[in-house]
């Protein structure tokens, strides 16, 4: 199993999680965070602008992993910088909390 994490616009959320669910793959976690990628604020400016994002959780079988992505730079590319990331890692185990079943 794969963990996907998305750092994506707001504006762009609500199609990223349509298309992704509109393909098959309807679980999704969202929060909202802020902070800055690789844009530079002005050399000597002493300012770090937060920038609001938000990001994706995804979790995902191996084969889905490049569907996934796929959807997502789809939706969330605007030809600007600042439209994100995308993070990939392995899952060593999952568990249900309700059944205490193990799921890998």
């Amino acid at each position: 199993m794969k963990l996907i994490k998305a750092i994506v616009r707001p504006e762009k959320t609500m199609d990223i999680i349509s298309a992704l669910y509109d393909a098959g793959f309807p679980a999704v976690t969202k929060m909202d965070v802020s902070g800055r990628g690789r844009q530079n604020a002005p050399k000597g400016s002493g300012t770090f602008d937060e920038l609001p994002k938000d990001l994706l959780y995804i979790v995902c079988e191996d084969e889905n992993k490049k569907t996934i992505i796929d959807i997502i730079m789809e939706k969330a590319r605007t030809g600007e910088h600042g439209d994100g990331r995308i993070f990939v890692s392995d899952i060593e185990s999952a568990y249900t909390i309700s059944t205490g079943e193990e799921e890998l």
